[in-house]
């Protein structure tokens, strides 16, 4: 899982956002409910990295709102 440029998050159309939204939240509750129940994660810094994404995404939408 990558993180997803600002730039590549504007060239997406507003549908793509959406789903691409979903998509990180259900991978994000999925990770913070294996560390919950004690499991030890594959990749410690994907959290951080889901919620980053998550950020950037809504940050464009707020930005697409007020124009």
């Amino acid at each position: 899982m990558a993180l997803l440029r600002t730039s590549e998050i504007r060239e997406m159309s507003a549908d793509e956002r959406n789903q691409k939204l979903k998509e990180l939240r259900n991978d994000l509750m999925h990770e913070k409910g294996t560390s919950s129940m004690g499991g030890a994660p594959e990749n410690p810094g994907l959290i951080r990295a889901l919620r980053t994404n998550i950020a950037r995404i809504l940050t464009v939408q707020k930005e697409e709102e007020e124009k």
